[in-house]
Parts: structure tokens; sequence; C-alpha cells
């Protein structure tokens, strides 16, 4: 079925962690593929095709031509033990692979495509609420995240309550140029935790690792291990940012923060990186905690201050090129303390992209 024929298209409640609806308020478009409740999923096949036909969903959205919320390729929800696996997923209408509120999930030797420029919020995979998930091997090359794990939208997402957590991904290919290689947010309300981000290569692509929340979310995103990164062409390498300010509606509650702490960077390579980090906490919402290990970034053009920072507490440990952020403590390979900050809050303002 077309997106021309969208009075047919069934529709379903909005996802109960994102209130009145993603896009739209009110019901959502159902997906292609949809289940929920189930037990032992498989999909799997010899390489095949599923095409989301996505194109004229693309085009009518961007023309505001639709009613609804689109709706994913695929999507799960409230199931349990599912393996995914040895199938191109292409052209989604939206999200790509959604599995939400789903616990024990394999997605391997999978392919995502989606054109990079003309083919709005199509993500490669995005676990949302989900716990005990294996993402890898794998390729994404799609026009929004390569992979965005979340937990809800502001206060629909809190009263919900469903965390992400002990989430690895690990062994993929992915472009994005429009957003990130890996992200965690915007909507992470209900908590993201235990995640583990290794052996990835992101290339030609805006930005490689992304963190993004703003007050109103709540929840928090913590134990945080990114290792074995390469970036090569990326225009931003390492990103947090706490101000993404898109809410549902105006019920949430700007005095709900998030809680951002314990994120670690270990073995990043790259060449033809713009800027390898902008780590940007605020007053209100720090980030804290955070580490820097064995990174050694090829830059395109030299600026004042390569790290852009603020509001961040933390430390380096060993060799980091280009030089980390002044706000931080720097070690050695040993342990032992060269030297403490003393400058808590400093940013570069000088920003570029």
């Amino acid at each position: 079925m077309h997106a021309q024929d969208e009075s047919y298209w069934p529709l379903l409640p909005p996802l109960p962690s994102y209130g009145y609806g993603r896009e739209r308020r009110g019901p959502r478009y159902g997906s292609l593929i949809h289940g929920q409740n189930l037990k032992d999923v498989v999909i799997t096949g010899h390489n095949g095709t599923i095409n989301g036909q996505g194109r004229s969903w693309w085009e009518k959205y961007r023309k505001k031509l639709l009613n609804h919320t689109r709706g994913p390729l695929l999507q799960l929800m409230w199931s349990r033990d599912i393996y995914i696996s040895d199938v191109t997923f292409r052209d989604s209408p939206f999200w790509t692979l959604h599995p939400y509120d789903c616990q024990n999930v394999v997605i391997r030797n999978v392919t995502i495509l989606a054109p990079l420029t003309e083919a709005p919020n199509t993500d490669g995979i995005d676990p949302d609420s989900c716990v005990d998930m294996v993402i890898e091997d794998s390729y994404i090359s799609v026009g929004d995240d390569g992979v965005a794990i979340k937990s809800g939208w502001d206060q629909y997402g809190i009263a919900y309550s469903r965390p992400s957590s002990n989430i690895t991904i690990r062994n993929l290919i992915v472009r994005s140029m429009i957003s990130a290689g890996v992200s965690i947010g915007s909507e992470m309300s209900g908590g993201v935790s235990n995640i583990i981000v290794e052996n990835l290569l992101i290339w030609n692509s805006k930005r490689g690792i992304r963190i993004k929340t703003s007050p109103g979310r709540g929840g928090h995103i913590r134990h945080v291990i990114y290792r074995n990164l390469t970036l090569q062409n990326v225009r931003v390498g390492l990103v947090i940012k706490t101000d993404y300010n898109e809410h549902p509606d105006e019920g949430y509650d700007p005095n709900a923060l998030p809680v951002i702490e314990d994120i670690s960077f270990t073995g990043i390579r790259g060449q033809g990186v713009r800027i390898p980090a902008r780590i940007y906490g605020s007053a209100e919402i720090p980030v804290q905690n955070i580490t820097f290990q064995d990174m050694s970034v090829g830059i395109t053009y030299k600026k004042k201050r390569i790290f852009q920072c603020s509001f961040v507490q933390g430390r380096v440990i060993g060799k980091i090129f280009p030089a980390p952020c002044e706000n931080l403590d720097w070690y050695d390979d040993g342990g032992k303390l060269i030297r403490q900050s003393t400058k808590k809050n400093t940013k570069d303002l000088d920003y570029d992209g």
C-alpha cells in the first residue's frame, strides 16, 4: 500500500510514552510490518529486501499533506526474544526498525538504506525503552541517525518510566549526512543506561556520536562506553548537546532536568574531522564524570580550541590529540595525576557546524 492510499492505511493509537503523537497529534499510521505482545519472533532471509516505498511519504510530509504521524517500516511492541538478520530494509517512510518496550532483541547482519538528504527521519534502528539488546555486524546508510536509542518524550516518557538499558552496538559501518552515526535521545525521559558502542566506522557523516537532551526531559543518560571508533570525513566527531528544545506540548516541566554522567570514549581514531568534540553541558545539566583515553583524530584545519566544552567535569588519560578541553583533569597512562583543572565551566564560543 502506498502513501497515496493513506486513507485506507491502518491507524494506531499514539505511543504511550510520546503523548498525543510524535509528528502530529492523534493516531499514527501503522507500519508495513507490525506486531504486539509477541514472543520468539524471527525475521530473516537470504539477503532479501523489504522495501518501504517511502518516497511518496517523504514528499507528502515535506508538503504538510499527511494527517497523522508516519509509521516505521518495522515496529514490534511489548515483545521479547526477537531475532532479525540477513535482510535489507530500504526506503522506510519514517524510522526503519523500531522495537518498542521489547526485551532480548538481536539485530545482526542487516543492511538499512535510505537516501542521505531527501528522506526525513529515516533513522536506521531505534531501540525505544528496550532492555537486553544487541545490534551488530551491519551496514546503515540513511537520512537521519544510523542508530538512535530512545525511552520516551518529556512528561509522557517520565510517566511511562521504561528505560533503555543493557544495549550493545558493535561492528557497524554507518553513514549519516544529516545527523549522527549513533545517537542517544533526544527522547530519553525514561532513562538510558549501560550502553556499549564499539568497533564502528562512521564515514562521510555530519556527526559521529551524539547525545542530545534538554530541560523538560528528566531521566538520565549514564554508564555509556564508546570504544574503538573510527571517524572518516565527519564534520563533528563527538557531541553532547543539552538544549535540544523540541517538546510534545506545553505540558512539560522545565524543571525536569536529565542527568548525564559516566560517559567514556576510548580508542577514537579518525581523519578529515572538522571538530573532534563538542561537549556542551549547562549550569542546569552539567556533563559529569566523562573520560577520554587513547584518542588521535586528524583534523581538517586548526582552530583556537578544537575541543569545544562547557560545564564538563571529568578526566583525560594518556595521550590525546588534538588537545582536549581545559576543564578536565589529566592523568598519565599509569593513573598519576599530571594536571588538575582549575577551569570547570570554560567554553569555546567559536561555533562551527
